[in-house]
């Protein structure tokens, strides 16, 4: 799945990367645990999370994830987008819970495990 169509299935707003939404995207992983993601993501993944510190992008960064989206409207400050920049990631903020956004995408075709 192409990250525009991520886009508009969350009707999310893109903070970062809005020249690479034709990236494809494989599988996705709903967590705010990290370890979780970790221990169970593949690569070439979306990741979706409530939390908003550096350690998301560091721990997406290093499952080779694609793109960050941001649930329940959470802003990532500067510092987060910052990274996200340097590791040329996609960033994403979304208005709805996790729950409602993992299952319209899984609902769209993007599964959790490939």
């Amino acid at each position: 799945m192409k990250l525009s169509e991520v886009r508009d299935i969350l009707d999310a707003e893109v903070l970062y990367g809005e020249d690479e939404l034709d990236r494809e995207v494989f599988s996705a992983c709903g967590s705010d645990f990290m370890s979780d993601v970790l221990a169970y993501v593949k690569n070439q993944a979306l990741l979706l999370t409530g939390l908003v510190n550096p350690q998301v992008i560091r721990t997406a960064d290093m499952m080779d994830m694609k793109c960050v989206a941001f649930v329940r409207g959470k802003q990532p400050d500067e510092n987060v987008l910052a990274l996200a920049r340097e590791r040329d990631m996609v960033i994403m903020r979304a208005p709805i819970r996790m729950y409602d956004a993992c299952g319209k995408l899984y609902a769209a075709g993007l599964r959790g495990d490939v």
